[in-house]
């Protein structure tokens, strides 16, 4: 009888492993995984958004007043070729016409939803480089604290620091795409897709996987066409390494970028095809390649790993360029080189994902089972004491609020808001500022700037800068009432934004005043306001009365 029972048990476990597992346990990168998330999450909506995130917020007004012909993020033009407008943006503008969110709120909740994005992306990723349990995590606190010593904040780069700003850009979703798109390259040019469903001649999966694949690599192209630099390279890295037998599978491979070129291709907001002539962009990002050594130093931890990982692919029998991380790093290094010799620096902003080989090595190093011989101690211990002078230096500051810090770490940067000034200015009505927290942030409030802050291939780069020459000649304290009028009437000038070193000029009419900037908002034309020809701050009065006005401007004056 005990026989009996003893086989129906152990019939029973065998139709539970044929249903599936049995209780699930989360894993240690489940766990942390989803800590960092929590943490982060709040970490980026404790800070005020800033930098390229009114650009952004921009792109959503505009896709939210009309998502199918969207105006030009920040000028009232049309917006027709603007790389802006991805799938990823028009997801954004109507989500916001659905729930009737404004930009800024839009851009606020895309970073939670980009953050899982990235997440689960390096989990994946991890899993086709080793299967340890560790490994996510030791990869993941390598990629936000193995940066360097000074700060490097950039879209794009992923620090814990930079991640406080970031997480709700194109480009950190465009990054956690790539993640998943090389997990899945790497387990098809190693053949562990896992399971099969379909296998088709030379035992090599169906085409539609491949075709599926080149869709996701065609998708990062259209949501930043910089990001998929580095996804197609690091792509072509696993490919090249991993692939045996080429014969049978140089077609499908062939399929997945025929896919990726008609996906983006076929796109109607814009021609990302016609951005690769496109320099307008390259001045700006030169700062790129200045201080890299104190931006990202600390990141060479992983040389070591890297070398080690060669050094085994050699011991196989094979060339050490064939581990798919050695060959990645390679290949971003190169095409980071080509930006700096040709001056096309836009390849610069590739250089956080350069570091990823490095990174991701180490961690996977690290997560070799224990006992260590006496170099991966020596590996670990520099690498721990690497990622605490990183916490220490640059990060620290990032999770740890100011009320809680007892060393005074280094914050996020606090911009300021201009809420104050957006509830007088209608959506698509021109300004012109001189302040240069004012012309990254107005425009994702809906209205439009006289000139726009960043080159889009929407407007050609010679009229911004005749735009921006209008604007500097209009903001000119020796300019005449007759020269600002032209400027106003041909740009559609409705108000102006001064910072508190501005005279507000004698035709304009100020309705709004910041305490905290001291920035005056005077309109052009008639309408209800305080006198005209005050300094900047004196307009306060516009509510509070004449004595509230008195004071506002005495205190202008003062912080000057």
């Amino acid at each position: 009888m005990s026989a009996d029972v003893v086989t129906r048990r152990e019939a029973v476990r065998g139709a539970t492993a044929l249903r599936g597992r049995g209780a699930w346990r989360p894993t240690p990168y489940q766990v942390c995984g989803g800590l960092f998330w929590l943490v982060m999450t709040l970490a980026y909506w404790r800070i005020p958004l800033c930098c390229d995130a009114g650009q952004h917020a921009a792109v959503v007004e505009r896709l939210r007043a009309d998502l199918l012909h969207p105006r030009h993020p920040m000028a009232d033009l049309p917006g027709a070729g603007s790389p802006y407008y991805s799938p990823y943006a028009v997801a954004q503008g109507a989500f916001a016409r659905l729930t009737g969110l404004g930009g800024w709120a839009v851009v606020r909740l895309s970073g939670p939803v980009n953050l899982l994005v990235l997440l689960t992306g390096i989990g994946r990723f991890t899993r086709v480089l080793t299967p340890r349990r560790p490994a996510p995590v030791l990869c993941l606190f390598a990629m936000v604290l193995l940066w360097g010593t000074e700060r490097a904040w950039w879209s794009g780069y992923l620090g814990l620091m930079s991640m406080t700003g970031n997480l709700g850009y194109p480009s950190t979703f465009a990054i956690g795409l790539a993640f998943w798109a090389w997990a899945f390259t790497g387990r098809r040019a190693a053949g562990t897709a896992g399971p099969v469903r379909f296998v088709g001649p030379g035992g090599l999966r169906s085409r539609w996987g491949y075709a599926a694949l080149g869709a996701l690599y065609g998708l990062i192209l259209l949501v930043h066409p910089i990001t998929s630099i580095a996804a197609v390279l690091g792509g072509v890295a696993f490919v090249a390494g991993g692939q045996r037998g080429w014969r049978p599978a140089a077609g499908r491979w062939l399929l997945v970028g025929a896919t990726a070129l008609l996906v983006a291709y076929g796109w109607p907001y814009f021609d990302v095809l016609a951005l690769t002539g496109d320099r307008s962009v390259d001045a700006m990002h030169e700062r790129l390649y200045e201080g890299m050594p104190g931006h990202f130093w600390l990141a060479l931890l992983g040389v070591p790993a890297l070398w080690l990982r060669a050094r085994r692919v050699r011991r196989g029998g094979g060339h050490g360029w064939r581990d798919p991380l050695v060959l990645m790093f390679a290949l971003e290094c190169a095409a980071v080189g080509y930006g700096w010799v040709s001056g096309h620096y836009t390849y610069g902003r590739i250089l956080g994902l350069t570091l990823v080989p490095l990174q991701f090595a180490l961690g996977v190093e690290l997560a070799e089972p224990r006992p260590w011989g006496p170099w991966r101690r020596l590996l670990g211990g520099a690498a721990a004491a690497g990622a605490l002078t990183g916490f220490l230096t640059v990060h620290a500051g990032a999770v740890v609020p100011r009320s809680l810090d007892p060393v005074g770490f280094d914050q996020p940067p606090r911009w300021p808001t201009y809420d104050w000034a957006a509830r007088h200015i209608r959506p698509g009505e021109a300004v012109v500022t001189d302040g240069y927290y004012a012309v990254h942030l107005l425009a994702g409030y809906g209205p439009d700037l006289a000139a726009p802050a960043w080159p889009d291939p929407a407007l050609a780069e010679s009229e911004r800068l005749r735009r921006l020459a209008a604007v500097r000649a209009c903001l000119d304290p020796s300019s005449t009432r007759a020269e600002r009028t032209a400027v106003a009437r041909r740009y559609h000038v409705r108000w102006l934004l001064l910072t508190r070193w501005r005279q507000v000029p004698e035709e304009a009419t100020v309705v709004a005043w910041s305490r905290e900037t001291g920035e005056v908002l005077a309109r052009i034309g008639p309408g209800p306001g305080t006198r005209t020809g005050a300094a900047a701050g004196a307009g306060a009065g516009a509510k509070g009365g004449a004595g509230t006005g008195v004071k506002a401007g005495a205190a202008a004056r003062a912080a000057r």
